[in-house]
């Protein structure tokens, strides 16, 4: 079996942990090469991602798939209230530890190590709720949202920013030659040989994502799993998409 095969068996049948191996590595850096592949693109799409949930000022706010913790943090300065991050990876956690120590955000920053597919609270926990890239490294993304869905107190907001595939033809076209060729390339000169991975793997990846589940399923998902008045925008040309809604009353 070629490398690439195993790699993309891997990701289809364990998407968990396949995740927690590619980023383990890069956990450290992973905020500034983030922004160094996306083109300076992945700051805009978190802050608008945010801007969905801070308006209705919320006491507790869950940022599941938390990374080292870009989003958790700027979800501290932008509210008053108390943030859990969230993410399966001990790597991240510790790292996230570290950039929250430094931000002096840790009396109102917890970070906690579970999945977004088994969330470790009660019902109604949360006045909010952000999830980044998440979908892609889930086995079943509609229970996952209902998941998501289910630790959100009534009428609390909820957002989300993955990666998209643009929909006008010569933007795809020109993504699609992106993601193949120069995104690689960049992530090695950028970060060396866990980045060139990395970059290889990442618009195979979103391509298939939406192969399988389109950003009108995505859409669909979201109602099913008890979410309202959702809402989405593709953003950086169709390069990201924001999506927010609200938990059913």
């Amino acid at each position: 079996m070629r490398r690439d095969e195993g790699s993309r068996r891997g990701y289809r049948t364990a998407p968990n942990e396949f995740a927690r191996a590619l980023f383990a590595p890069l956990c450290a850096r992973y905020d500034a090469l983030a922004a160094v592949l996306s083109m300076g693109q992945d700051r805009r799409w978190r802050t608008a991602m945010v801007d969905r949930v801070v308006g209705s000022n919320p006491d507790v706010i869950l940022d599941v798939a938390c990374g080292p913790c870009a989003v958790t943090t700027l979800l501290a300065t932008r509210t008053t209230g108390r943030i859990v991050g969230l993410d399966q990876s001990e790597e991240m956690i510790r790292v996230g530890h570290v950039n929250v120590e430094r931000a002096g955000l840790s009396e109102r920053i917890s970070l906690v190590l579970g999945q977004g597919e088994q969330l470790p609270f009660d019902d109604g926990t949360f006045d909010a709720l952000t999830f980044t890239y998440l979908l892609r490294y889930v086995k079943d993304p509609a229970a996952t949202l209902r998941e998501l869905a289910r630790v959100v107190k009534p009428g609390g907001p909820i957002a989300s920013v993955e990666f998209a595939v643009p929909d006008a033809k010569g933007w795809r076209i020109a993504w699609w030659l992106y993601t193949r060729t120069a995104l690689p390339v960049v992530g090695f000169i950028a970060g060396g040989k866990p980045w060139w991975g990395v970059g290889r793997f990442l618009g195979p990846s979103i391509t298939l994502h939406y192969r399988t589940y389109s950003v009108a399923w995505t859409v669909a998902a979201w109602r099913a799993a008890g979410i309202d008045d959702v809402e989405w925008r593709t953003m950086s040309l169709g390069g990201g998409i924001v999506m927010s809604g609200y938990r059913a009353e």
